[in-house]
């Protein structure tokens, strides 16, 4: 992996920063390793001079600590590494202000590197970064943007609720909702106003199709490593302004099993060197490239599955007539399959991945999503005709997804494509930090099992 792939931040931007912010008094680094969730330090500001010249050490075992927290010592790289440290360098513009944390609170991303200098295969902007070396190579340039979907909730001792709006408990779909959204008009505009400030190109917002779930989406980038960035600094972001209104939010995959559950699609095109979309065409199936695109990722959507559905709680939401597709299917302004091409202009053809949830790490995601568009251009896979209608009527005898997670992490595993673009290494690293997981958490007595099996078993 060449250093060139993961720029690295030049001090002068530090230097403008606190000139433009002086009274900026600490700064968060933020680290995103397997699991998914931010991790770091909070440093204070006459700190972080040295962070931009020489980067700040980090324990090897961040890259593979699970969704809690704890170490993966299976993985190797806790005890016989003496969990010894590896550099963390800033990522190029996302020194920005957080205000949720405090009038003098800023942040910045990192990417681990290795002794000796390079990016940290393990990873995920890394293992971003190769998979767009590879279009790059071609002279072409993916197209992204990321719409995720999540709840507002309460905690108590009962467990969760949707967030209380106007001192009522919201009982309804509510979707598209102008009411709902005029109950959380505070936090949608703290949400706008402290996107703004971080650069984090946040759009419009919907009530989505259940009661305390909304959308809002993110601009399409030609920089695809930016738009993970953003996608990881806007659920971050959502999460401390719903905290400051007395909320919670969750990007979980399937908060309550009576409602919808919350999904982060991702929209696809690619352009070539003169910045043309390939996929562009007046058929609204798109072009020959569009349906090569198609074709691979459908090849490895169960490959890839282990990504897009990385928890036990991931496999909740893949439910017939649920909006969460359950097979490797494609379609045309078709919400029933896993692969859309939505309705819009000839040139602005793309295709909308519905398959990841919420809870998707947005660097792996988008990586394993590119893997497949670029495996299907490169071997021009045909993905058969669209859906027409009903796509899980259509899909009852054919191929599905993994149905769990094991099934799903056992495909990653063996793997050949994933290999190919991921890195052997971090396909290795991934199956056993999962697999880890899962011990884990099957080893846990749910309060379920009490009430099912304490008298009756």
């Amino acid at each position: 992996m060449a250093t060139s792939l993961i720029p690295v931040a030049d001090p002068a931007e530090l230097a403008a920063f606190a000139a433009a912010h002086p009274d900026v008094a600490f700064c968060e680094l933020i680290f995103t390793g397997m699991s998914g969730v931010p991790r770091g330090k909070r440093l204070r500001m006459h700190e972080m001079a040295a962070v931009f010249e020489h980067g700040r050490m980090l324990p090897v075992s961040i890259l593979v600590a699970d969704i809690t927290g704890e170490d993966v010592p299976e993985t190797g790289l806790v005890w016989e590494e003496g969990d010894s440290d590896r550099a963390a360098r800033p990522a190029p513009g996302t020194l920005v202000r957080a205000p949720w944390l405090g009038d003098d609170v800023a942040q910045v991303v990192l990417t681990l590197h290795e002794r000796d200098g390079t990016p940290s295969d393990l990873d995920p902007r890394t293992v971003l970064a190769g998979v767009l070396a590879r279009f790059a190579a071609d002279g072409l340039t993916p197209v992204v943007a990321c719409e995720l979907e999540y709840y507002l909730v309460e905690r108590d001792g009962l467990g969760i609720r949707p967030a209380r709006l106007n001192g009522m408990v919201p009982t309804l779909h509510g979707t598209y909702g102008l009411a709902e959204l005029a109950d959380i008009d505070p936090f949608l505009r703290e949400l706008w106003a402290t996107a703004d400030v971080q650069g984090v190109p946040l759009e419009g917002a919907i009530s989505e199709y259940a009661a305390g779930q909304i959308e809002l989406t993110l601009k399409h980038r030609a920089d695809a490593l930016r738009a993970a960035d953003e996608a990881v600094l806007y659920k971050r972001l959502a999460k401390g302004v719903a905290a400051r209104h007395g909320w919670h939010a969750t990007f979980m995959a399937k908060p309550f099993a009576a409602s919808a559950g919350s999904g982060m699609h991702m929209h696809v095109s690619v352009q070539d060197a003169a910045e043309a979309n390939i996929f562009a065409s007046d058929d609204p199936a798109g072009s020959p490239a569009l349906r090569h695109a198609i074709g691979g990722m459908a090849a490895t959507l169960g490959d890839a599955f282990a990504i897009f559905a990385p928890n036990a709680n991931s496999y909740r939401r893949f439910r017939a007539n649920s909006y969460a597709p359950v097979a490797p299917t494609w379609g045309v302004d078709n919400r029933t399959v896993s692969l859309r091409v939505p309705a819009g202009t000839p040139a602005n053809r793309h295709v909308e991945h519905r398959v990841a949830g919420a809870d998707a790490n947005p660097y792996l995601a988008l990586a394993a999503l590119l893997a497949g568009v670029h495996h299907g251009l490169t071997h021009r896979l045909d993905p058969g005709p669209p859906v027409v209608g009903d796509g899980y009527a259509a899909a009852a005898d054919g191929p599905k997804l993994p149905s769990n997670w094991f099934a799903a992490v056992d495909a990653f595993a063996g793997s050949a494509v994933m290999r190919d673009y991921l890195g052997e290494r971090f396909q290795r690293m991934f199956t056993i930090h999962k697999r880890t997981e899962q011990d884990r958490y099957f080893a846990q007595v749910p309060p379920l099992d009490i009430d099912w099996y304490l008298r009756n078993a």
